[in-house]
């Protein structure tokens, strides 16, 4: 979950400047590029990965909701919920549509995406908000810079799906009314947000290393793949972002 608010998440402004000019399969349409079946391959893999993040965020917020200390911010949690779930659909709907089971496109991502839940459970309130902001906007940017080399069909779909469902501004609000109120709050929510920064980082490898066609279209062997030096920009433009995110909660990176 993203912003496209600048102030409040970088993320728009890092994919902005990063995303080149479309050439090779990134100015193909889907039908076009599916004539590859590794491509294709890759590219359920990767509806699917989506597809069950979104679920996992949709059942993630509403039981975030129960910690939310007024009955406005646990509306606000069920409206964000609401989109993710429709975000669910929308990837599922696309997977039947190029003939993918949709279980059966998610089934290899639940492990993986269910141990980092688990392992990076919240225990209160605002440690929900900053894994939600933080955490969730971390893999997006992985996400973002993938579609990045996809067809149009399938980068749009991508990028709208990972479109803000209006939690980084209300997170910014709540943290920082936090840390205003008790100072002390901020150093907590810094190490929570530092060791999100980990997790979410493995997590994105080994949803990628799991999978043999996505990890191949990643490094160059399908479509427009990333080299090893490019490897490198890429996740240094994921940290700049994760900085950014840090300061406009007001914590320390």
């Amino acid at each position: 979950m993203t912003t496209p608010d600048n102030a409040a998440d970088p993320s728009a402004e890092a994919t902005a400047k990063s995303t080149p000019v479309a050439t090779g399969v990134a100015a193909q349409n889907w039908d076009t590029a599916a004539a590859d079946p590794q491509y294709r391959a890759a590219v359920v893999d990767l509806l699917g990965a989506l597809a069950y993040g979104e679920l996992a965020a949709f059942e993630r917020l509403a039981e975030d909701a129960k910690l939310a200390p007024t009955l406005s911010d646990k509306a606000e949690l069920a409206k964000m919920a609401s989109a993710e779930f429709h975000h669910f659909e929308r990837l599922r709907d696309r997977l039947a549509a190029v003939g993918a089971e949709p279980t059966e496109a998610m089934e290899p991502f639940v492990a993986a995406l269910d141990g980092f839940h688990r392992q990076t459970a919240p225990s209160d309130w605002l440690e929900g908000l900053v894994k939600a902001f933080v955490g969730d906007s971390i893999a997006s940017d992985f996400y973002r810079e993938v579609a990045a080399r996809l067809d149009a069909d399938t980068r749009g779909l991508v990028l709208s799906v990972l479109d803000d469902t209006g939690h980084a501004s209300f997170a910014v609000e709540k943290v920082r009314a936090a840390i205003d109120a008790d100072p002390r709050v901020g150093g907590r929510l810094a190490l929570w947000a530092r060791r999100l920064m980990g997790e979410a980082l493995s997590q994105s490898q080994r949803v990628v290393a799991d999978r043999d066609a996505l990890s191949t279209m990643l490094v160059g062997g399908v479509a427009d793949g990333f080299d090893l030096a490019e490897v490198g920009r890429m996740f240094s433009r994921i940290t700049e972002a994760h900085t950014k995110r840090m300061a406009a909660l007001g914590l320390a990176a």
